[in-house]
């Protein structure tokens, strides 16, 4: 088989030497299994997972004592891609709607203009630093102008923090639809390079198209996931899986071939998806949850390998000039021109300009000027490369320290995982929801047959501190016991209201309040 063939090629040291292919997999094996483990010295210490698996890639190459020698930016390049478009359905899938739809103008703001800031100050930086034109300048600015906030998150969960206001929701939607306006400007600016004859005027219809084409395409295929997962009523539940991958990849395709944003599709089409409750979500979300990690870590073994340190460490004083410009001009000034009429908090303002790390996407779009053979890409991959590096070693590691100095995080507390679940079929709405009763709450010492619940609500378990209760009517609820109802939302609404009053609400007033 010329597939397997291929594969039983490694190459060491620039010396080709033939393996079985057992011993691929065994190699493979290891990775993975080394990448998980490098994963609980993150959560330990607060160090970016993604720097622990590009650095394992790093060792694993051709500089380090792996000594496996790959220099081949397509298919890195291609790699990258599959990763990104899985990574970003997973994070639109698992974006709770709700909470970002009060700061949706604020994140596209920083998604669009922000991005194009950071690309043009970084650039002007550029070209006062490196010997390089103006079009090569502000590409790199353009590559380096997305964030990365699945590792800030990553660093906050490990630490227990929890941001407050709406601060989460906002970088998490800024995090997902930066991307496509960084591949937007950074394949325009190659078209540029590559022909300057061309105007940079011609790049705005393009960018509009990319955008418009980009969203519808991602509605309807999210529409389109949604409608087969719950008619096909398919026999096997690992089908629904294949059937989503199917769908995305089909959404980026077309999206791609119509000339819009083929990252901007598969991310709107999991937004789509996370508004509604459909068959088998959570065992979905599950699966693109794994697929997701699997997904960054062979990402970022793949970049490490396709760096070649020693040629990073000979633009460490360019790069380390061009790293600190965009953390502390660029992404602030960027942040604060983007965010001018909003009414965030100064605090609010520099919290987001610290976080905007830089991840894998950057170093994806800098093999895009080797591909298209710009004079001077090799010099603009190293300083990517470094950049990221910087970013995520400086930014990363004191996210923790600047949420506490600026006062805008708490201790979150454990979130606590219930031995049951509930998976929605037909045209119910029901869902399974946590309503707490308050210290004040006038049910407390009641039994819950007592309180007077909806009949169209039910209650599964009953938690109280570390232990869950089977309920029935006898129970007698005490202060800051935890019920895990099962009903429409309206009815879980009334359980609240009914819950958090201090007296016996009548009727009436119930059903007003609600």
């Amino acid at each position: 088989m010329v597939f397997l063939d291929q594969i039983e090629l490694l190459t060491y040291n620039k010396i080709m030497i033939e393996i079985s292919f057992e011993t691929t997999l065994i190699i493979v094996a290891i990775f993975l299994i080394i990448s998980v483990a490098a994963s609980k010295i993150s959560d330990r210490f607060g160090i970016p997972a993604l720097l622990l698996f590009l650095a394992l890639g790093m060792l694993a190459g051709s500089d380090g004592p792996g000594g496996i020698y790959f220099d081949d930016p397509t298919l890195a390049q291609y790699i990258g891609v599959v990763a990104l478009v899985i990574i970003l359905f997973s994070g639109g899938l698992d974006t709770n709607f709700e909470s970002i739809r009060p700061v949706y103008k604020e994140s596209i703001t920083l998604a669009t203009l922000g991005v194009l800031l950071t690309a043009l100050i970084t650039g002007g930086v550029v070209r006062v630093i490196l010997d390089i034109s103006w079009i090569e300048s502000i590409l790199l600015g353009a590559i380096v102008s997305s964030t990365d906030a699945a590792a800030v998150f990553s660093i906050l969960r490990s630490k227990g923090l929890h941001l407050k206001g709406k601060l989460r929701p906002l970088l998490e939607l800024e995090s997902g639809s930066n991307d496509p306006m960084a591949v937007f400007l950074t394949i325009g600016l190659i078209e540029l390079a590559l022909h300057p004859e061309k105007s940079i005027l011609n790049l705005l219809p393009l960018f509009l198209l990319q955008m418009v084409i980009g969203g519808m395409v991602g509605y309807l295929s999210g529409k389109m996931t949604l409608y087969l997962t719950n008619r096909l009523k398919l026999g096997y539940e690992g089908l629904y899986p294949v059937l989503s991958l199917g769908t995305i990849f089909l959404a980026f395709g077309l999206a791609t071939l119509a000339d819009g944003s083929g990252f901007l599709a598969v991310y709107v089409a999991g937004l789509v998806m996370s508004r509604e409750e459909f068959l088998h979500k959570r065992s979905l979300l599950r699966f693109y949850d794994g697929l997701a990690w699997l997904m960054q870590i062979t990402m970022f073994l793949t970049l490490g390998l396709l760096v070649f340190p020693s040629r990073v460490m000979m633009i460490i004083l360019p790069g380390l000039a061009i790293s600190l410009a965009l953390i502390f001009i660029a992404r602030p000034l960027s942040v604060l021109i983007s965010l001018i009429f909003t009414r965030l908090s100064l605090s609010e303002k520099g919290f987001i300009s610290w976080v905007g790390l830089r991840g894998a996407v950057p170093i994806i779009l800098a093999t895009y000027p080797k591909l298209a053979g710009l004079p001077q890409s090799e010099l603009i991959f190293n300083v990517v490369f470094f950049v990221v590096i910087t970013s995520v070693l400086l930014q990363g590691t004191s996210i923790p320290f600047v949420a506490k100095w600026l006062n805008i995080s708490t201790k979150e507390p454990p979130k606590r995982r219930y031995p049951i679940e509930y998976v929605p079929e037909g045209e119910w709405k029901g869902i399974l929801k946590e309503t707490q009763v308050p210290l004040h709450s006038w049910a407390i010492g009641k039994a819950i047959y007592e309180i007077s619940l909806p009949p169209e609500y039910l209650v599964v378990l009953v938690a109280r501190g570390e232990e869950f209760i089977l309920p029935n009517g006898g129970i007698i609820l005490q202060a800051g016991d935890t019920l895990l109802g099962l009903g429409e939302a309206e009815f879980h609404e009334k359980v609240r209201v009914l819950l958090n009053a201090s007296q016996r609400p009548n009727p009436a007033k119930l059903e007003s309040d609600a």
